[in-house]
C-alpha cells in the first residue's frame, strides 16, 4: 500500500495556519476565488484534501508514484521534488491544471512553463535544437537547469511564450522526478512551487501539505528539497542568455 504517513514534524514556532497558506483567505469548500492582483486567475478549492505520499529518496516505492501518475492523468494538481526544488505538475494538454497553476503563483501569460522531460530523445520531440545548442544542453543535463528553446507543434499554445513561440525544457538529476515522468509516458508540465509574496520555495513536504491543502491534488515528498530554482538559460536566439541565476552553474554559459 502507498505510504500516506508525514514525516515527523520538528518543532516550529512560527508555522503559518493552512488558512495563510496564501495572500488571500483559503475556502473549505468547492469554489472558485480571484486573489488579488492576479488578473483573470482563480484559485481552485475542493472538498478533497490533498494526498500526502512519503517516498525512498533513491528507491521511490513503484506503486506510490504509479498513483501520483494517475492523479496526474485525471487533470490533478501535484507537488514533487527536483534537483533544485519543490515544482507544481500536471499533465501536458490540461488546461485546468495550466490555470490552477497560474493561480497559485499569480503568472501571466509571459510566463515560461517547463516540460520536464524524461531524455534527450523525448525533448526532442517539443523543441527545436541545432548542434551546437544540443552540445551545450546535454553537457548541463541531467541537472538544475531549464532551457529555453523554439518550440515544435507539439506544445500546446496554452503554454508558448505569446511573442517568442518558445517553451522551457529540462530533464531532472532526481530519482523521484524522473520516475514520475517515466511512469507517466510524457513530459510533465511544471513550474516552480515559489507562493506569492515569499522570497523563496518551500522545501518540507509536510508543510506545503498543510499550506496548500484543498488546493493541490497530492504531494510527494522523499525528504527536504533546496530553496534554490533551476538556472534558466535561453538558446532561442541562438546564444545563451542567462535569465535566471539559480541551482546549477552558470559558467558554463558565460
Amino acid at each position: 500500500m502507498p505510504s500516506v504517513r508525514p514525516r515527523t514534524r520538528p518543532v516550529r514556532a512560527n508555522l503559518r495556519n493552512p488558512s495563510e497558506l496564501l495572500p488571500w483567505k483559503a475556502a473549505r469548500r468547492p469554489e472558485r476565488l480571484r486573489p488579488p492582483g492576479s488578473g483573470n486567475g482563480l484559485i481552485t478549492y475542493t472538498r478533497r484534501m490533498a494526498k500526502y505520499f512519503d517516498v525512498h529518496p533513491e528507491n521511490p516505492q513503484r506503486r506510490t508514484v504509479n498513483t501520483v501518475a494517475d492523479t496526474i492523468r485525471s487533470d490533478g494538481l501535484v507537488v514533487y521534488p527536483t534537483d533544485s526544488c519543490f515544482a507544481l505538475g500536471c499533465r501536458l494538454g490540461s488546461r485546468e491544471g495550466i490555470n490552477r497553476i497560474r493561480a497559485i503563483r499569480n503568472l501571466d501569460d509571459r510566463h515560461h512553463f517547463t516540460l520536464v522531460c524524461r531524455d534527450f530523445a523525448q525533448l526532442g520531440q517539443f523543441v527545436h535544437v541545432d548542434k551546437d545548442v544540443f552540445r551545450a544542453v546535454k553537457a548541463a543535463t541531467p541537472g538544475s537547469y531549464t532551457f529555453i528553446l523554439p518550440a515544435t507543434k507539439e506544445v500546446p499554445r496554452q503554454l508558448l511564450h505569446p511573442k517568442k513561440k518558445t517553451v522551457g525544457v529540462r530533464i531532472p538529476d532526481h530519482v523521484v522526478a524522473q520516475a514520475l515522468v517515466e511512469e507517466l509516458g510524457e513530459p510533465l508540465l511544471s513550474s516552480t512551487l515559489l507562493l506569492p509574496g515569499e522570497e523563496e520555495p518551500l522545501t518540507q513536504g509536510w508543510e506545503i501539505k498543510e499550506r496548500l491543502d484543498h488546493v493541490v491534488d497530492a504531494v510527494l515528498d522523499s525528504g527536504d528539497c533546496g530553496t534554490e530554482p533551476t538556472t534558466v538559460i535561453d538558446f532561442s536566439g541562438g546564444e545563451p542568455e542567462i535569465v535566471r541565476r539559480g541551482a546549477g552553474d552558470t559558467s558554463r554559459f558565460e
